[in-house]
C-alpha cells in the first residue's frame, strides 16, 4: 500500500461515491423488471470498491477489477456504464504501480480488450441465439475487429495516461533535485568565498597589527633609551608611537567594517602607498635602501594589495628580527609581465628567523594567490632574503 494524505484518501472515496451513485441511476433506469439485471449491482460494488483504492493501493485496485469483470462475466451481464471504471484502475496502476505492477496493468488491457471482444461477439451471440462464424463472414471478422480495435485504444490510452502523469511527476521531482542539489552548491560556494573574505581579513589584520607593533615597539625601546640623554629623540618616538597607532587603529577599524558588509568597499593599500610606509619604517629606526627598475604599472587591484603586503610584512619582519643598525635592501625591478622584488636583511644567525610566526606562510600565500611566488630562507652569510614575483592582473595598465 502507498502512503497518502488523508485529504487525497477522502477525495478519492467522493469520486467513488459519486461514480456509484451515477452508474446506479443509469442502471436503474434502463433495468426492465426485477430479475437477473439486478446483478448488475454486484460488479458495480466491485469496481467502485476499486475506484476508491486505486492511489492507495494499485494492486487490490487491479484485482477487484479484474473479480468484477469475471463476476459479470460468470453472471451473463451486459455491458455496463460502471465498466469505464476500469479505465481509471489502469491510469492508477501506470501513475502510482510499481515496476511489476506497471507493465501488469499494461498486459492487463489487451487481455481485458480482448475477452471483452470475445464475449460481446461471441457468447452474447450465441446465448442470443445468432451464429457467428467470422472467418466466413466478412462483416463479422469487420465488426471483431473494430470492436477490439476500440476496446483496446480505450484501456491502453488509459494506461498511458497514466504513464505520462508517472514521467511528468518523476521529471518534476527531478528538476527539483537539481534545483536543491544548485542551491546547496551555490550555499557551499558562498561558504566557501565567505572563508577565503575572512581569511584575507585575517591575514590583512595581521599585517596590520603586527607592522604597527613593530614599529611601536621599535620607537618605545628608542625613547626608553634617549630619555634621559636626548629627551627630544624620545618627544619625536612618542609622535611617531601616537602617529602608528592611531594608523592603525584606522586601518582596524576599515577592516572590522568589511565584516559588517556583503562587499568590501573600504580602500585598501596598493603599491601606490610604498614610500609611506617606507617613510615609516624609516622614522622606526629601520635603516632602509630601496632600488628599483623599471617602469612602475599598476599590478590590477588584487595582486596591487598583495605586493604591498608582501613587501609590508618583508621590512616588518627585518624591523624585527634582523640585526639593529645593518642596512635592509629592497630591490624592486617592474618587468613586461610582474613585478620581482627582493628583500635582504643581515640576521644574527639562521635561527633568528625562527620568530616570524604566521607572517612567512601568509605572505607565500599571497603571491599564489596571485599567481605568483614567493621563496624566504637564510643563506651562508648571515642575511634573510625574500624573493617574490607578483605577475600584472587583467587590468594591468602602464601609469
Amino acid at each position: 500500500m502507498r502512503t497518502i494524505t488523508g485529504r487525497q484518501f477522502g477525495f478519492d472515496v467522493a469520486a467513488a461515491a459519486l461514480f456509484a451513485l451515477v452508474c446506479g441511476f443509469i442502471m436503474l433506469v434502463n433495468l426492465r423488471g426485477l430479475g437477473s439485471e439486478r446483478l448488475q449491482f454486484v460488479p458495480l460494488l466491485l469496481i467502485t470498491a476499486a475506484v476508491a483504492l486505486r492511489r492507495l493501493s494499485p494492486a487490490v485496485a487491479l484485482a477487484l477489477a479484474w473479480i468484477s469483470a469475471i463476476a459479470q462475466l460468470g453472471l451473463r451481464l451486459d455491458p455496463s456504464i460502471h465498466n469505464l471504471g476500469i479505465c481509471a484502475v489502469l491510469f492508477a496502476t501506470a501513475a502510482y504501480g510499481g515496476r511489476v505492477l506497471r507493465w501488469f496493468g499494461l498486459a492487463s488491457a489487451v487481455a481485458g480488450a480482448t475477452v471483452a471482444t470475445a464475449y460481446l461477439l461471441v457468447v452474447q451471440s450465441w446465448f442470443g441465439g445468432v451464429s457467428y462464424y467470422p472467418l466466413l463472414f466478412p462483416g463479422q471478422l469487420r465488426d471483431f475487429s473494430l470492436l477490439f480495435i476500440g476496446s483496446l485504444a480505450l484501456l491502453v490510452l488509459s494506461w498511458v495516461s497514466g504513464l505520462l502523469i508517472r514521467s511528468t511527476r518523476a521529471g518534476r521531482a527531478a528538476r527539483e533535485r537539481e534545483e536543491e542539489a544548485r542551491h546547496d552548491a551555490d550555499l557551499a560556494e558562498y561558504r566557501v568565498v565567505v572563508e577565503q573574505e575572512r581569511n584575507r581579513i585575517a591575514r590583512d589584520m595581521h599585517d596590520v597589527v603586527a607592522h604597527s607593533l613593530a614599529v611601536v615597539i621599535a620607537q618605545a625601546d628608542g625613547a626608553r633609551f634617549a630619555a634621559s640623554a636626548r629627551p627630544e629623540v624620545a618627544v619625536g618616538a612618542l609622535e611617531t608611537i601616537s602617529s602608528v597607532a592611531r594608523d592603525a587603529l584606522g586601518d582596524v577599524r576599515m577592516l572590522l567594517a568589511e565584516l559588517r558588509h556583503d562587499e568590501g568597499s573600504t580602500p585598501q593599500p596598493s603599491v601606490a602607498d610604498l614610500d609611506a610606509l617606507f617613510g615609516q619604517l624609516r622614522g622606526a629606526g629601520l635603516e632602509l635602501r630601496v632600488h628599483e627598475s623599471g617602469e612602475r604599472r599598476s599590478l590590477g587591484a588584487g595582486h596591487d594589495i598583495a605586493a604591498y603586503r608582501i613587501i609590508q610584512e618583508g621590512l616588518t619582519n627585518a624591523l624585527r628580527h634582523g640585526t639593529r643598525g645593518e642596512p635592509v635592501d629592497l630591490t624592486l625591478f617592474w618587468a613586461a609581465d610582474a613585478l620581482h622584488l627582493e628583500l635582504v636583511n643581515a640576521v644574527g644567525s639562521a635561527t633568528d628567523t625562527a620568530g616570524v610566526g604566521h607572517g612567512l606562510p601568509g605572505m607565500r600565500e599571497r603571491a599564489q594567490l596571485a599567481g605568483g611566488m614567493l621563496e624566504a630562507r637564510a643563506d651562508d652569510v648571515g642575511h634573510f632574503v625574500v624573493r617574490a614575483g607578483i605577475p600584472f592582473g587583467p587590468a594591468g595598465v602602464t601609469t
